[in-house]
């Protein structure tokens, strides 16, 4: 039972209700009392700046429930009036657009509904669009995503009329709904615009930035123009703007106005016209997703608990190049049987005669190491520093769900990881999880291609070798952990790239202008803070003994970090290899130097190679 108050409450948030949609108009009236209007929100040119039109947007009355646009599509949709809103819509935005002479193409949004009706209700869709006195050639038909387009054959032969009389066609919010490559390759727009939830974040996600990059791609060979949608940051414009998207849209460039301006603004035009580049995102492949136990797997039989020692003798003889044998029960593995073992303890005199027909598990490791065919690298990883190091010899038990699939060997697990580490430390570091080798040379010949002025220091750690050999790799490690971190503190993410080659050397690419005094603060911090690292008598003492490649014992002063700089101007017409070989020469020059800082002055060319 509900109290008295409780019943008033519930019963005057009813009356609330009541009255809101009381007061709420219908759609026929919003359209008969020219309730709706609209804005203009722009489209920029990422290339040059310029606007390459507007999109309409409709909105309700001022202060309604109806005023957002999702609210009176619903209402629409309710109504059953959502065709009619629409080509209302389109019949206001064209005259208003036209009234305030605003440059550039319109883009006018349909559903695919709208556009059959159009054009089934039209003997000539020019004659409609010519209606509204404005050039059809200046319209861009926008086919929103909300509705099912299907099916598809009507709707291309609906476009094909549209296109026909001279109207452009785009495909809105693509990646989401029902804007998917399918729609693309049937209905083959003039423009693709790409949904936020791709674009949004861009700058920081590498996932993101190889969408884009393949979207782009697609692009190029279908001759389609890209409109990177919702674009809300310096950054992520600046990354579009770098991949090569045409066009943007986004609070960014403009918000949707009813008196728009006729130039995109201030900092999106600063993007536009900036020397620099963007640094992007790199995906850091330390562990490929791709790489699974299941590459280690060896199909090889296995045998139960009840097998007798003579028989399994008889596998390893029909399977001489099979290292061991996994005992399984109910397809859940309890031991296994290294080869070398068995046939050491079985040529034993009399053990054939003792152990022949006993139980298998007599020589059996019945804690064997099992592992998941779905582990990951990581996973794996952790075996190569386990205590137990009997997989080295017996192999690994594979399993999918806990039962039993095969064997791997260790020798194979050792080798994999290896090679995957290897590959993985060219494109990220495996100790500072900085961009590799690989990622340095791209991001150096995205500069010298885009005639991008910047320097380029190459950092390296003097006493370093010393300080490794007398405190051990561990502190070493902690020692390059200190280095990446301050020089990462001296950059902007946004314009400057930090890589680490390998070892104690690490490379900057300065966009900044400020680059030498934020280079030389770096410089002065992590002298400051790496003799923390040190122990107290060491540091009493200024530095530690250790010995020099010939063996003799010298003394070796706190670890500090030399920079050799390299200037590239705009428009130097130099290589990638070129800059990285005489960057390492002004380290050598730095590393000679008192001030552990040295600048290269002379002039670059191309041909300048050592």
């Amino acid at each position: 039972m509900l109290s008295a108050i409780e019943f008033a409450r519930q019963e005057s948030f009813q009356r609330l209700i009541f009255v809101i949609l009381e007061m709420t108009p219908s759609i026929a009236d919003c359209i008969e009392k020219q309730l709706l209007h609209v804005v203009f929100q722009p489209i920029g040119t990422l290339s040059s700046g310029e606007i390459l039109g507007y999109e309409a947007l409709i909105r309700g009355p001022e202060g309604s429930a109806l005023e957002c646009p999702s609210a009176l599509f619903d209402q629409a949709q309710r109504e059953n009036c959502m065709v009619q809103l629409e080509r209302f819509a389109g019949r206001l935005s064209v005259g208003t657009f036209a009234k305030a002479q605003l440059p550039g193409k319109l883009f006018l949004n349909f559903s695919a509904e709208a556009i059959r009706e159009i054009v089934s209700c039209e003997d000539d869709v020019r004659a409609f669009l010519g209606a509204m006195q404005f050039p059809v050639e200046r319209i861009v038909i926008e086919l929103t995503e909300q509705a099912d387009p299907r099916p598809l054959s009507s709707l291309v032969a609906s476009l094909r009329i549209m296109r026909e009389a001279g109207a452009k066609f785009a495909l809105d919010d693509y990646g989401t709904g029902n804007a998917n490559l399918g729609l693309w390759i049937a209905l083959r727009p003039d423009y693709i615009k790409i949904d936020r939830s791709i674009v949004d974040g861009v700058a920081r996600s590498a996932f993101l930035l190889q969408v884009l990059r393949h979207l782009h791609g697609l692009a190029k060979v279908e001759h389609t123009k890209l409109i990177a949608e919702g674009i809300e940051t310096v950054e992520d414009l600046m990354v579009c703007r770098d991949i090569g998207i045409t066009y943007a849209q986004g609070f960014i460039l403009g918000k949707p106005s009813a008196v728009p301006p006729v130039a995109l603004q201030a900092k999106a035009l600063a993007v536009v016209r900036a020397d620099s580049i963007a640094v992007f995102p790199e995906a850091v492949r330390l562990a490929p997703r791709a790489f699974s136990a299941s590459r280690l797997l060896i199909s090889a039989p296995s045998v139960s608990p009840e097998t007798r020692n003579n028989d399994v003798l008889d596998i390893f003889t029909r399977h001489p190049r099979l290292h061991a044998l996994a005992v399984v029960k109910d397809g859940r593995p309890l031991g296994m049987i290294n080869r070398r073992n068995f046939a050491d303890a079985y040529s034993l005199p009399y053990h054939r005669e003792l152990y022949g027909k006993k139980s298998c598990m007599e020589f059996a490791n019945e804690s064997p190491v099992v592992v998941e065919k779905s582990a990951t690298l990581e996973q794996l990883e952790h075996l190569l520093t386990a205590q137990d190091q009997r997989y080295l010899a017996d192999g690994l038990v594979i399993v999918e769900q806990g039962q039993y699939v095969g064997i791997a060997t260790g020798e194979d697990l050792v080798r994999a990881v290896t090679e995957v580490r290897i590959e993985a430390a060219r494109y990220a570091n495996p100790l500072t999880f900085l961009p590799g080798n690989m990622p340095i040379d791209a991001h150096i010949k995205r500069l010298v291609e885009s005639e991008a002025p910047f320097h380029a220091c190459y950092c390296d750690l003097n006493s370093f070798k010393p300080f490794n050999d007398v405190y051990g790799y561990w502190q070493g490690d902690e020692m390059l952990k200190l280095s990446a971190t301050t020089l990462a503190k001296a950059c902007d993410p946004q314009k400057d790239f930090l890589g680490h080659v390998g070892g104690d050397d690490f490379l900057i690419l300065f966009q900044s202008d400020d680059w030498e005094s934020r280079i030389r603060a770096a410089m002065k911090k992590f002298d400051e803070n790496a003799v923390q690292l040190y122990k107290p008598a060491d540091i009493e003492a200024g530095g530690i003994q250790s010995e020099d490649r010939h063996g003799n014992l010298c003394f070796y002063g706190f670890v500090s970090i030399a920079v050799g700089v390299v200037p590239v101007r705009q428009g130097a017409g130099v290589d990638a290899d070129t800059i990285a070989t005489l960057a390492a020469a002004a380290k050598r020059e730095a590393k000679r130097s008192e001030r552990n800082f040295y600048v290269c002055n002379e002039p670059l060319k191309n041909n300048l190679r050592t």
